[in-house]
This record gives C-alpha cells, structure tokens and sequence, in this order.
C-alpha cells in the first residue's frame, strides 16, 4: 500500500470521561503562540499591549464560536441526525474562515471599545495568526477531520486508526495531505509576510496581503478536497475564498492608490513637524 500511515490515536490522554486529543492540545498551542506573537507586535509597533491583550481574549472567543459554527452549517445534515455532537469542539471540527470572520468582528469591536485603531491592531495580529493556523493544521494531521480525496502519490496519508475522523469508506486509503499543503502554503506566506513587515507599508496592508494570499491558497488547495458543492461547482471554503481574495485586492489597491499615499505621508510630515 502506497502512501504515509497514520496510526497515531487522536487521543493523547484519557482520564475516565475526559480526553484530551492532540487536535485540542494543537489549537491550544496555536492560539497561545498567536496571542503571544500579537502581543509582541502590538508593543513593537507602540500600541497598548494590555488593551490588545483583551482584544486578543475576545478574537478568541468570537473565532471558536465562528469556526464551529461555519463547520456546523458545511456538514448540517450530519448534525441534525446527531445533535448532541455539535457541542463536541474537542473532537475536531473548526472551520478556520468562520474562525476568522467572525474573531475578526469581535476584534474589530472591541478595538474599536479599547480606543485602538482596527487596520493597526490587524497589521500587529497578522503574524500570529498564520503562524497558529500553521500549528492547528498539525492536529488536523493526526485527527484526519481535514481529509483531502484519494491520490496516487507517495505522500498520501492513510489512516488506518478507527478513532480517525475521516470517513470509513477512506480509511486505508492513501489521501491528499491536505492539512500538510495548507501547512506548507502557510509557511511560505509566512515567509513573504516577514520580508514585508520590514518595509513601510500603508497601515492596513499588511493584513490585507495575508487575506489575499491565504484565500488564494485555500482556495487552489481545496480542490483536492471533498466537501459538500454549494455552487458554481465550489466548496463553501472555495466560495468565502473567492470572495475574501477580490475583497482583499481592493483593499491593497485602495491603501496603495498614489493619492492616498501622498495624503499620508502629508499627514505624518506635518505629525513631524508639530513635535
């Protein structure tokens, strides 16, 4: 059998009723490394790191009810015949768009309660944010909920452990790596995302870059994926994609348009000069 076995069980640790699965320990990390990279950014770049510390615990909460919520409508026929499960985050199942839809209102919010500017405040968080996606992704390896289709390829995964969560008809299949391409794809955005912090960009651009290369990702990767068509032959991922990649350009379009940039630097030549 060609392809890359997975036999790890998604359990790490069972006490009696409790678990604690590799997939919770994974996003766990992740959102830690985030919130302590955000932090970091935050204060190198002057704002307050004790206000963006409490928006942080906000994005949190407002992501983990989007993503569950958004993986919930994707797979609605399944949980209206188990509804009991729809409370049951710690087996998997978070939908990174709903995740950041949804994080990014309740951010956006409270920035705006906190006195901080929400294009500054989404510059500072970029970093973070892909590098606890690239974190999560791992979960999803072992956990096997972000599954791709079928692949001859010698890097396909095949699950093999019963507690795996891709579906029975794939198991012992070799599978697309999808979590590992979305890993990989993140890795290399994160790469251009840091030789870009180096240079003076409009505030907001930045984040602005890291939403249309992520959705350019999601969406091209995707297709190796098999989840339900909502429609023009697209995934529901493929279809917020396609829609957060053409909302992102014109962002960058519009913070770069030459007569904004004079305006900026208008204001931060007169800036100097009052001080």
């Amino acid at each position: 059998m060609n392809g890359i076995t997975i036999n790890i069980d998604p359990v790490l640790v069972q006490v009696g009723g409790l678990a604690l699965r590799w997939y919770s320990l994974s996003f766990a990390v992740g959102i830690a490394v985030a919130i302590l990279l955000v932090t970091r950014e935050a204060q190198r770049r002057g704002l307050a790191t004790a206000r963006v510390q409490s928006i942080a615990l906000w994005a949190v909460v407002g992501g983990l009810l989007g993503a569950r919520l958004f993986h919930v409508v994707d797979r609605l026929d399944y949980y209206l015949a188990r509804p009991y499960e729809i409370l049951m985050v710690y087996h998997g199942g978070l939908a990174i768009w709903g995740g950041l839809i949804v994080g990014g209102v309740a951010a956006f919010l409270a920035a705006r309660k906190e006195g901080i500017a929400p294009l500054a405040l989404a510059d500072a968080a970029t970093l973070g944010m892909i590098a606890g996606q690239m974190i999560g992704r791992i979960g999803c390896v072992i956990n096997g909920d972000a599954y791709g289709g079928p692949t001859g390829l010698p890097w396909g995964l095949v699950y093999t452990h019963p507690g795996a969560m891709v579906p029975e008809a794939l198991k012992g299949v070799p599978t697309h790596p999808y979590p590992v391409y979305e890993l990989l794809w993140d890795a290399a955005l994160l790469g251009l995302l840091l030789l870009l912090r180096r240079r003076s960009l409009p505030t907001g651009a930045l984040f602005a870059t890291y939403v249309a290369g992520y959705s350019l990702g999601r969406f091209l990767l995707t297709f190796v994926r098999q989840e339900a068509i909502v429609f023009w032959g697209l995934q529901q991922a493929q279809v917020i994609a396609l829609a957060a990649f053409v909302l992102a350009i014109a962002g960058i379009v519009a913070l770069t348009r030459p007569n904004r940039l004079k305006g900026t630097q208008r204001r931060s030549s007169m800036a100097a000069r009052k001080r």
